[in-house]
């Protein structure tokens, strides 16, 4: 089982601690509620020089729980140097989560080898504890603890020695650690009832105390290596999860609604991205970098749905009751004041460090590129650099782009050389064949028919990736971590998570000195939770790696302006945990945005664009297919408010589509002739003006002219003259609606009832009639005429 905690503090043990360790090296515990622990190993558990392989794997109780939990709290010195103290000392709880008391509970430290290959950062820290090879002595730290009691303590151990149990560290690297606890559960016997592990890294050896020659060559500090510095780039990433209110269209005056105010505290002095950028402001002060060397290597990656949201926060905003209705009752923002000064201090920093935009609200590039509407993917990747520099008034990287998941599929390589991306960051182990070139050539499948078409892919270390993203409170795990790498971090600890990505930051500056050419880019998780103290400590060891002249500052700039070189690549991306429902809705919804887009009119007089009006909209989309919070344990809840989001925006849509109607007039039509026009009234109450076609669904017996494109005024209505042939006296059912220019309907069908006053066939048939008889009789009248007979019709009339 492995357990690892951390309470996030660099600060060294008081030195009553720092006095009672021995100098010699034999593990030394200071129980903070014990008043003396007696330092003696436990008999159960054999000779502490030989590994506990003899001691059973930890036993659960019969409820599957731990009898003991150990947790680390503090690592003094969270990294060795030359100037460190000869000895760790970690402080650590050990408290009784089982359903009875333990006894006799001793623990001891134990190390490892040093680490060799990246992946070893990730794989030490599931290795059997018999692999931790360099044990100390077992100390006992508590008599016996009642079920739900806990005891504080610390334990020290020399980092290396010829006389006394030690680390065994004698050349700078990245070790992996051990604290193991054993204990006695009443009715049953000693075991092995949990262990924690992190990993300490040793950039340099300070004296060994140990030696007795005290001018002996192992005796003084051993510095690093500093003749092959490895090549450094840094991403920082600034990212939230989605917090604006879905379906709710631009506006120029209205104020903005949030689902939650929690950004509100993370912008706060103390909340996770005040610290976040704290950690730079104060990491590249003159006074810290003169020379500007971690300023150099570092470049922020800004959330452009972040940035939107910030912005529209301080000019004040709303937070609704209720996310699934947006609509709905709304309360007072409390985060105004703090937006307003976060966004001022990231634009003084902005305006002096390297810049680039991340995809929009971290969306899943994969899952855009398979949807295959243009505008989306536009809005994806290549709009948020001009939502960027919009904002904060500088000129940020272009034609760059950070995967959100650390892959890049044929499908998606093309989508993003569309929307105009040159370069695309990736995991290093998602590329095929493994390449060590700084820039190498991404296949796509545009790649046969036209070779300009390919990326350049930049790779940064994806174990250090998967370190980093386990800092903070909520860690997660890389989608493209191997099975092999991957344990639970819900076990670990923060200070222990810190420790692992501390070790893993100095991993490539430690190991391979003799590797020409060596480079590296660190790049956490976009939607990192580091806060508390964890971000300054990584930039900080990033600022001491470059300082000692371990490292030097490779701009992004500069990574970017390489040729690429090596073999082609193909990169792999991990199946969108999306479902085809959600990307079918998606692709419905874009598409029907799309549609309305093309039939809004600018009006000059309006600072309101068609842009404007629906950019919000198509955000929700790509906020809806968000990856912030889908590799951890706020998965669950990520999906659920991705789908209360899209549900959100289809209502809205729908209230829009609904806004533009043709209004019922109610009674019946009377036309004075056949030919008599219609009049109907067609209403806009959207704040902007619209095109719209008149749909008419009319019986055979009468016949509408098509009137063409009409404009309607925002909020206002507009007559329509429909000219009309009616051929019947009946009273006729005759359907009108408004469509969007492509003909999507818009609002309600209104049906409408019409009858001529005109006698259309029958006139006919009576003047025919009627024309009819006049030529019989006057046929008649000739025929007898002819015949010299008198007309029947003349009997009663004499002549004159």
């Amino acid at each position: 089982m492995i357990v690892r905690a951390r309470k996030v503090t660099a600060a060294a043990l008081t030195s009553f601690l720092l006095a009672v360790a021995p100098a010699a090296g034999v593990a030394a515990v200071v129980p903070t509620q014990l008043a003396a622990a007696t330092a003696q190993p436990d008999a159960s558990a054999g000779d502490t020089s030989e590994t506990t392989s003899a001691v059973p794997d930890t036993p659960r109780t019969q409820a599957g729980d731990p009898f003991l939990t150990l947790s680390i709290e503090t690592v003094a010195p969270s990294t060795v140097t030359t100037s460190s103290d000869p000895f760790v000392t970690v402080r650590a709880t050990v408290k009784n989560t089982g359903d009875r008391r333990v006894d006799d509970v001793s623990v001891r430290m134990q190390a490892s080898a040093a680490i060799d290959t990246a992946a070893g950062l990730r794989t030490s820290l599931t290795l059997d504890q018999e692999r931790f090879d360099r044990v100390g002595d077992f100390v006992t730290v508590a008599e016996s603890l009642e079920k739900d009691e806990s005891r504080q303590f610390d334990v020290s151990m020399q980092l290396r020695s010829t006389t006394e149990p030690s680390l065994g560290i004698d050349t700078p690297g990245v070790y992996p650690l051990l604290l193991n606890v054993n204990g006695t559960p009443e009715y049953g016997g000693t075991a092995r009832l949990d262990d924690a592990r992190f990993l300490l890294p040793v950039v340099g050896l300070p004296r060994n105390p140990g030696e007795l020659d005290p001018v002996a060559p192992d005796a003084a500090p051993l510095p690093p290596n500093t003749r092959n510095p490895v090549a450094m780039t840094v991403l920082w990433p600034l990212a939230d999860i989605p917090r604006l209110a879905a379906g709710i269209p631009g506006s120029i005056d209205e104020r903005v609604r949030l689902i939650d105010d929690e950004l509100a505290g993370e912008l706060a002095s103390g909340g996770r991205l005040d610290t976040l950028l704290k950690a730079v402001e104060f990491a590249t002060k003159p006074g810290l970098d003169p020379g500007g060397n971690l300023a150099s290597s570092l470049c922020i990656g800004i959330d452009p749905d972040l940035l939107v949201t910030v912005s529209n926060m301080t000019r004040g905003y709303l937070v609704v009751d209720d996310p699934a209705d947006p609509a709905s009752t709304a309360r007072d923002g409390t985060g105004s004041a703090a937006a307003t000064a976060w966004l001022a201090r990231l634009e003084t920093i902005a305006s002096s460090t390297c810049v680039t935009a991340l995809p929009f609200a971290q969306t899943d590039l994969g899952a855009v590129a398979d949807i295959g509407d243009a505008s989306l993917i536009q809005s994806a990747i290549s709009t948020p650099a001009d939502v960027v520099d919009g904002i904060l008034g500088i000129t940020s990287t272009r034609g760059f782009t950070w995967s959100t998941t650390g892959g890049v599929d044929a499908d998606t390589a093309d989508a993003l050389r569309s929307a105009g991306t040159g370069s695309v960051l990736v995991a290093d182990n998602s590329l095929s064949p493994p390449t060590s070139a700084p820039m190498a050539q991404l296949l796509s499948t545009d790649t046969a028919a036209d070779p300009d078409a390919a990326l350049a892919a930049a790779h940064y270390d994806s174990a250090t990736a998967a370190a980093l993203a386990g800092v903070g409170a909520t860690p997660s795990t890389p989608a493209l971590t191997p099975a092999e790498q991957r344990y639970d971090l819900g076990t670990d600890s923060r200070t222990a998570r810190l420790q692992d990505a501390l070790g893993a930051v100095n991993f490539h500056a430690l190991v391979g000195t003799d590797r020409p050419g060596r480079a590296v880019t660190v790049a956490p998780p976009q939607y990192w939770t580091a806060g508390g103290d964890e971000p300054s400590a990584i930039l900080s060891t990033v600022s001491s790696l470059l300082r000692s002249g371990l490292a030097t500052p490779r701009p992004l700039s500069q990574l970017l302006a390489e040729p690429t070189s090596g073999t082609p690549v193909t990169s792999v991306d991990t199946a969108t945990e999306l479902d085809t429902g959600t990307i079918d809705l998606v692709r419905s919804q874009s598409a029907r945005i799309e549609t309305l887009m093309q039939s809004l009119v600018e009006d000059p007089q309006s600072a309101l664009t068609p842009r404007l009006f629906t950019a919000p909209l198509r955000e929700d989309m790509l906020r809806a297919l968000s990856t912030a919070g889908r590799a951890s344990s706020m998965a669950e809840k990520t999906g659920t408010t991705a789908f209360t989001r899209l549900a959100a925006t289809r209502i809205g849509i729908d209230a829009i589509y609904g806004s533009v109607t043709v209004l019922a007039p109610g009674g019946v039509y009377t036309l004075a002739s056949e030919q008599s026009p219609l009049l109907l009234v067609a209403r806009n109450d959207l704040p902007i003006p619209v095109n719209v076609l008149l749909r008419v669904d009319a019986p055979p017996e009468m016949t509408i002219s098509d009137v063409g494109v009409n404009q309607l005024p925002a909020r206002g209505s507009r007559t329509i003259t429909v000219p009309a042939e009616v051929d019947d006296t009946r009273n006729l059912s005759v359907d009108f609606s408004v469509t969007t220019l492509d003909g999507s309907r818009l609002g309600e069908v209104s049906t409408v009832s019409v009858r001529s006053n005109a006698y259309g066939q029958a006139l006919a048939i009576i003047t025919a009639c009627a024309g009819a008889l006049l030529l019989l009789l006057a046929g008649r009248r000739l025929w007898h005429r002819f015949r010299g007979q008198p007309d029947p019709a003349d009997e009663g009339y004499e002549r004159p």
